[in-house]
C-alpha cells in the first residue's frame, strides 16, 4: 500500500510542486493514524484536553459503551496519538468516540469528535482504519498513515541516519528540521524565506536540505541536484550560495540555457564549474542523488516543499509561519530537546541574496 503524508493544515495544489506518483492528502479534523497493541476490554475514552465549565459546556455526544466493540487499538494509545498530533494547539479538544470491529478480520474502525474551546465553535468528526499490524491506518480519505504512541519517531530515526544533504545550524541532530525539496520547483523557491526565519529563530536546529528533483514535471531537477551534491561534498556552506543562486536563475533552467545556469551558480558559490561539472556527471553522484529520492519515498514525501521536523510532516508553504514555529516547539517538548534562544547569529541562507 501507498503510504501517505499526514498534514496539519488544508494544502493548496498551487503552492505545492506535486510528485506524479500521487498527491498528499490534507486537513488538520481529518487526517489521523492507526494504533497499537491494547487490553482485551477497551475502556472509556479519555479527554485530554478539558474544556472549562463556565466558558462551554461540553460538545460531544455522551461516550456509548456499544460503540466500543474493538480489543485494539486502546483509547490511550489513541489519545496519545492525537496529542502527538495536535497537542501544539491548546484549544482543540476531541474525545474517542468509537472503536469497532470490522468485517474485516483484525482490522478496527476508530470515530474521533473534535472542536476547540470556543463558545460557538462546531463539532467535526474524523475516523481511521487500524491494521491488524497495529502500525498504519487507513484515514478516511482512503490515505495510508503511521500511528502510534509516538508516530513519528520511525521517521525521525531514519532521516537522522540518512539524511545526508546540506545543513546549516547546530551539529546536533536532536531537533532535525529536514527540507525535501526540488531546485527547478518554483513554490520551494518561495518557501527558502521562511527556511531562513527558521534558521534564525532555532539555532538549536540542525537543518537539513535533501534533494528531491521531481523528474517528471521539472526536466533539470535531477542535474541541479546532481551538481548540488558535488558542491556539498566539496563545501558543505557553499551548497546554500549555489542553491540561492539556482532559484534566482530558476526560469533559465532550460535545455538553452541550463547547463549554463548551473555552472555559473557554481561559479557563485566559489568552486570550480568544470569539476563540478565532471562529478555530476559520474554514476556515484547519480546514486545518490537516487538514494535523496528513494529517502523521500520511503518517509511519504510526495510534494515539495515538505518540512520533516523530527519525524513530523509539515507542509511547508501550508502552515502559517507562527503556526510552524509553535509546532516545531512542541514537538522539541514533547522528544526532551531544547530549541535555543534567537541568537544575533547570521547562518548560511538561501533566502538573502
Amino acid at each position: 500500500m501507498k503510504r501517505k503524508a499526514i498534514v496539519l493544515s488544508a494544502v493548496l495544489a498551487s503552492s505545492l510542486c506535486v510528485a506524479s506518483v500521487g498527491r498528499a492528502q490534507a486537513g488538520a479534523s481529518t487526517a489521523v493514524t492507526p494504533a497499537s497493541q491494547a487490553a482485551p476490554a477497551p475502556k472509556p475514552p479519555l479527554q485530554l484536553q478539558s474544556l472549562d465549565p463556565s466558558s462551554r459546556p461540553d460538545p460531544f455526544p455522551p461516550v456509548n459503551a456499544k460503540y466500543f466493540t474493538a480489543a485494539t487499538p486502546t483509547v490511550d494509545t489513541v489519545n496519545s496519538f492525537l496529542k502527538a498530533l495536535w497537542g501544539y494547539d491548546a484549544n482543540r479538544i476531541w474525545r474517542v468516540e468509537a472503536i469497532q470491529n470490522t468485517q474485516a478480520p483484525g482490522v478496527s474502525k476508530v470515530v474521533v469528535f473534535v472542536s476547540d474551546k470556543g463558545p460557538n465553535a462546531k463539532v467535526a468528526s474524523t475516523s481511521f482504519f487500524v491494521t491488524p499490524d497495529g502500525k498504519h491506518a487507513i484515514a478516511d480519505n482512503a490515505n495510508v498513515i503511521n500511528f502510534g504512541a509516538t508516530p513519528f519517531a520511525d521517521t525521525r530515526k531514519l532521516l537522522q541516519d540518512k539524511a545526508d544533504g546540506a545543513y546549516r545550524g547546530a551539529t546536533s541532530k536532536d531537533l532535525m528540521l529536514v527540507e525535501f525539496a526540488d531546485l527547478q520547483c518554483p513554490h520551494c523557491k518561495e518557501a527558502q524565506a521562511t527556511m531562513d526565519r527558521l534558521a534564525q529563530d532555532f539555532p538549536n536546529a540542525h537543518i537539513v536540505f535533501q534533494n528531491f528533483p521531481l523528474v517528471e514535471i521539472h526536466p533539470f531537477a535531477f542535474k541541479a541536484a546532481a551538481y548540488g551534491y558535488c558542491v556539498t561534498k566539496q563545501r558543505n556552506d557553499a551548497f546554500f550560495t549555489y542553491a540561492a543562486a539556482v532559484f534566482d536563475n530558476q526560469a533559465a533552467l532550460t535545455p538553452d540555457a541550463g547547463d549554463k545556469t548551473l555552472k555559473d551558480a557554481v561559479a557563485k558559490a566559489g568552486l570550480d564549474s568544470a569539476a563540478i561539472d565532471a562529478c555530476a556527471a559520474t554514476e556515484e553522484t547519480k546514486k545518490a542523488v537516487e538514494a535523496s529520492i528513494k529517502l523521500a519515498q520511503d518517509v511519504a514525501v510526495e510534494q515539495t516543499p515538505m518540512l520533516v521536523v523530527n519525524g513530523h510532516m509539515l507542509p511547508l508553504n501550508g502552515v502559517p509561519y507562527e503556526t510552524l514555529k509553535t509546532v516545531i516547539s512542541y514537538q522539541a517538548v514533547q522528544d526532551g530537546v531544547s530549541t535555543g534562544a534567537a541568537a544575533p547569529r547570521t547562518p548560511p541562507t538561501l533566502g538573502s541574496r
